[in-house]
């Protein structure tokens, strides 16, 4: 049996995870929107590559502003949030675990429950607590992301909708950290993840279309069963589109990925502070 202390502090790390997932979900998630758009895409996703491959006019999106006008312009500012039900219902189970298992693991590496503790942990040991618990976090919420990716990729006029679906703290923490640092923090960690997480991404939301009904406006579809594994898909991908393809909406992945990350962090200090003043 846990301790009655135990219990409170993955209470208080789950809920003020939830709670600094959802704002910082919310707040960018048109970046998150447009991003998936790109991804999506088969067609070239700049005027650029176009350009080189003497492609005229069979991109549905060539950069990110240009998306950013189509996609207001098509479907107002609500197209910027579509998926965001879903998204929500995805990111704050995934922050919840994430925040409460990396408490875990930080607590059984250290010997301590206690957060200063955690600092002295060598960045072995962090980054290993720190994959488990995100590894956890997205096993726990993956059906909503896949729910949210369908959803964010479709364009005006839908060829698939939910009708269908039924049918198929203070300023300066205890250890002496800032919120700014945290902000510096949290904006480096999710830059730096997403630049080399960004390739699996794709195709994770490759996978996840596969099959799925588009507009013949926003191109060509992803086939049913094109992809027989990862590596496969990799492989498809690099021959198709090249190495450029694997990188599809990176740019605004990028900027999304810091504002995000950084909310996040200061988001859960500050709610962890203020739920833990009112649980004592």
């Amino acid at each position: 049996m846990e301790e009655p202390g135990q219990l409170k502090r993955a209470l208080i790390d789950a809920t003020a995870g939830a709670i600094a997932g959802g704002i910082s979900r919310t707040v960018t998630s048109p970046l998150d929107v447009i991003k998936i758009r790109f991804q999506v895409q088969l067609e070239p996703t700049s005027s650029w590559a176009l350009l080189r491959n003497n492609v005229s006019g069979t991109s549905k999106y060539t950069g990110m502003f240009q998306a950013t006008k189509d996609i207001f312009r098509e479907e107002g500012l609500p197209g910027f949030w579509r998926g965001n039900v879903p998204a929500l219902l995805m990111v704050m189970p995934y922050t919840a675990i994430q925040f409460t298992v990396l408490h875990k693991f930080k607590t059984f590496a250290s010997g301590s429950s206690k957060t200063e503790d955690h600092i002295h942990l060598s960045p072995y040991l962090s980054y290993v607590s720190g994959a488990l618990a995100g590894c956890a976090a997205t096993v726990g919420s993956y059906p909503f992301d896949l729910i949210r990716t369908i959803l964010a990729s479709q364009g005006e006029p839908k060829a698939w909708n939910r009708s269908r679906s039924s049918k198929s703290s203070s300023a300066d923490t205890e250890d002496g950290i800032s919120s700014f640092q945290l902000f510096i923090c949290g904006l480096a960690a999710g830059t730096c993840a997403k630049l080399v997480c960004h390739p699996l991404d794709v195709v994770k939301k490759r996978f996840q279309i596969e099959g799925l009904q588009r507009h013949p406006r926003y191109g060509a579809r992803v086939e049913h069963r094109a992809y027989k594994n990862m590596f496969h898909a990799v492989r498809q991908i690099l021959q198709m589109e090249g190495w450029a393809g694997l990188y599809k909406g990176i740019v605004p992945s990028t900027v999304k990925a810091a504002p995000a990350g950084a909310v996040t962090f200061v988001a859960y200090e500050y709610t962890s502070d203020w739920l833990e003043s009112i649980l004592t």
